[in-house]
């Protein structure tokens, strides 16, 4: 008797229990997205602020990474501060440096690598993308089950209704954007990796095949694979970081090294939106899945919204002025500076790369191959004013 009655109990607890369980499912799936939502309202208040804190926390844990690990010296080490403000520099691409760089570690480069890869212009504005998509989604289905919308509430919807009403009110008219918005920051994550993947295989083929280049590596003690890839990611976000303490005066006459670092520069700042545009137009092309959010990328920019993705029409205008620029720059350096002293010990296609590479990096990584303070007054007052 007493077995069948503690049967019958049991029955009774586990029918009440799967009675209230969906209750509890709708109440706890709605305990998150009340969180959720919180978290997507305090993310959207002020996206400087937002920004603002991701490079406070990527300066602190760079600072932690490099006062961690040992320099390449024992006899020197760097003050907390010279890597503190070394970590900041990397993170927002402004190389600025108190330390030589030769004094700091194969493992310490790399964080610096990271850091500047991570905090580069592209890489940032692609995150952006997606946090404010996912913000934008986030809030769109949260706010639709609202009281004050007039919906019913979440406690008196079963699972299937919920979700049901959720996709109802994601695909409002909202559809294509949402997944254009997504397609177009998979393209950038594709063009961030393929530009520095091919720019540090180069980069690495080069030095590997030249013997000046190689000797000059050798004679510093730097990594090869290291300096490929810390060179290609400083030159493509214009952070102008080199791993020598010379900047690239030691590479003045490797001219292939410099026209890839020339390129590497061009595509990560002013040929960016350029290459967006002919990126996204090539997937619409060839990938007939991605043809209608291609269409829609290209067609309707302002309400994408991303900084970067201009109409054909003012990506050509942001060309055009990079190359008048350039061209401004690099004729005054042949007339004024052809035979000064930085540039006498090279032959005349050696120089004509040398100017080539100053004049574009004076406005975008900043990496030079001359001694500025010895260039006259009027090439300084030109960098200047286009710097």
């Amino acid at each position: 008797m007493f077995p069948q009655m503690w049967c019958m109990k049991v029955n009774q607890y586990c029918s009440c229990f799967h009675k209230k369980m969906p209750k509890f499912q709708v109440s706890l799936s709605h305990s998150s997205s009340k969180l959720t939502a919180r978290l997507c309202h305090i993310l959207s208040v002020n996206p400087f602020w937002t920004r603002i804190l991701y490079f406070i926390f990527l300066s602190l844990l760079g600072f932690w990474g490099l006062n961690v690990l040992e320099p390449r010296t024992d006899s020197f080490k760097p003050r907390k501060f010279d890597l503190f403000f070394t970590s900041v520099s990397a993170t927002t691409v402004s190389s600025m440096s108190t330390v030589e760089m030769e004094i700091l570690s194969n493992p310490q480069l790399i964080i610096m690598t990271i850091l500047m890869f991570i905090g580069g212009e592209v890489f940032t504005s692609m995150a952006g993308l997606f946090l404010s998509n996912f913000i934008s989604e986030k809030n769109n289905v949260i706010d639709d089950g609202d009281i004050e919308l007039g919906n019913p509430k979440p406690e008196n919807l079963n699972p299937e209704q919920l979700a049901q009403n959720k996709g109802e009110t994601f695909n409002n008219g909202e559809h294509l954007l949402y997944h254009s918005i997504m397609f177009l920051g998979f393209v950038i994550l594709g063009y961030l990796l393929i530009v520095n993947i091919l720019g540090s295989a180069m980069v690495f083929l080069y030095v590997s095949f030249v013997s000046s280049a190689r000797s000059t590596l050798k004679s510093k003690g730097l990594n090869l694979f290291t300096f490929s890839i810390f060179t290609t990611i400083s030159s493509f976000t214009n952070c102008g970081f080199i791993p020598t303490n010379e900047n690239m005066v030691v590479f003045n006459k490797n001219s292939g090294l410099l026209l890839v670092i020339i390129a590497l520069a061009l595509l990560g700042n002013p040929l960016f939106p350029m290459c967006l545009r002919f990126s996204i137009w090539v997937m619409g092309k060839c990938v007939n899945k991605v043809g209608d959010y291609c269409d829609y990328l290209l067609k309707n920019t302002r309400e994408i919204g991303f900084h970067h993705l201009f109409t054909t029409r003012r990506s050509c205008c942001v060309v055009g002025t990079a190359l008048v620029f350039v061209v401004v720059q690099a004729v005054l350096f042949f007339a004024m500076e052809w035979n000064s002293a930085s540039l006498k010990e090279l032959n005349p296609f050696e120089r004509t790369i040398g100017v080539l590479f100053q004049s574009v990096n004076t406005s975008q990584a900043g990496e030079t191959i001359v001694n500025l303070p010895a260039m006259s007054t009027v090439i300084l007052v030109v960098i200047t004013i286009i710097m």
